[in-house]
């Protein structure tokens, strides 16, 4: 296998919890052998995503990280160099995308990951863009798929009409967005003012600067109500989104939720409330992955890349993503020019 020439690869991670990017090491690591089910891949690109540095602040201690030392980023793109057992449907050389969340291991050379959660890239889908798509474009499917939104088929025009994105400008929004499009949605959604721009080019509707007195309500400039939100920003009292859900009813899909919203979620559906919050978890599917990257392929999803940063500078990229400001995605390219 290609993999077999080298003994060890390029890597950074941390060995305790904190210290941002500077906590980051570049270090020489064995190259990790694939387990059962799994696949190893050698690192075109990875991107990164807020959850990453949320673990090493310790956001979900003491589940993640497993143990430390710890190698993060989950979204993967590259070559399949070796197959663990069991592995059917892919050989070495294959390109494929990956997400190996939360076991992680992306910012490295190479990176193993679970088959069951791994595609095939097809060349009109690159390697940046490719790793781009797990977390984000994921998220933003199950977000406005709990939200009531179908795609195709019957139910399709039962769904919401009137739909809210926050942070649009954003990994998960700029994709959200173009999501809620492709559904047929009446799209109004928020970002900074320097981005209104280019929100209203991925297809939105209305657009509000969020730091305006309408877009810190987040009321609607036509005055519509939204029958759904997709809240990709900070968390935000309940009672600025009460007032703009619909009268009939509607329900916000919180990517945020802190402790406030994690209650008021279970009062609404204890109470089987109208106007109701849902916190959302991506949980990864092979099938939807398989989805997004096929409107990828054909044009109709695209990827709004912020920044690129070869390994050596990943540090710069994980200072970026922490900055909160990027639009679109950030990503590192493991052959990318130092």
């Amino acid at each position: 296998m290609a993999a077999a020439a080298a003994k060890t690869m390029r890597a950074l991670q941390y060995d305790k919890y904190g210290g941002g990017a500077e906590g980051l090491q570049h270090v020489e690591v064995p190259i990790p052998a694939p387990k059962e089910g799994e696949v190893l891949i050698k690192m075109e690109a990875a991107s990164i995503n807020p959850i990453d540095w949320k673990i090493q602040k310790g956001m979900v201690r003491p589940f993640l990280p497993k143990k430390f030392p710890f190698i993060p980023v989950g979204d993967l793109s590259g070559e399949v160099v070796e197959l663990g057992g069991g592995v059917s449907g892919f050989k070495p050389g294959d390109k494929v995308i990956s997400t190996s969340f939360p076991n992680c291991g992306g910012l490295a050379e190479y990176a193993v990951a679970p088959a069951s959660l791994t595609v095939a890239r097809p060349p009109e889908v690159s390697a940046a863009e490719g790793a781009s798509l797990p977390a984000a474009a994921g998220t933003a499917l199950q977000q406005l798929k709990a939200a009531g939104v179908r795609f195709d088929g019957p139910g399709a025009a039962a769904g919401p009409k009137n739909v809210l994105i926050t942070a649009a400008s954003g990994g998960v929004g700029h994709y959200a967005v173009q999501l809620a499009k492709l559904a047929g949605l009446h799209v109004t959604a928020t970002c900074g003012a320097r981005n209104l721009g280019f929100v209203r080019g991925l297809g939105a509707d209305e657009v509000l600067d969020y730091k305006t007195p309408d877009g810190a309500a987040l009321r609607s400039p036509s005055g519509r109500k939204y029958d759904a939100v997709a809240h990709c920003a900070p968390p935000a009292p309940w009672p600025v989104f009460k007032n703009v859900l619909a009268d009939t009813g509607g329900v916000v899909v919180d990517l945020t939720p802190g402790v406030a919203a994690t209650v008021t979620a279970f009062l609404h559906k204890v109470t089987f409330s109208k106007k109701r919050l849902v916190p959302l978890m991506l949980m990864p599917k092979k099938e939807e992955m398989e989805w997004l990257v096929d409107m990828a392929k054909q044009g109709k999803l695209k990827t709004t890349i912020d920044s690129k940063y070869p390994l050596s500078r990943a540090q710069e990229a994980w200072a970026k993503s922490m900055e909160g400001h990027a639009t679109g995605k950030i990503v590192v390219e493991m052959g990318g020019t130092e």
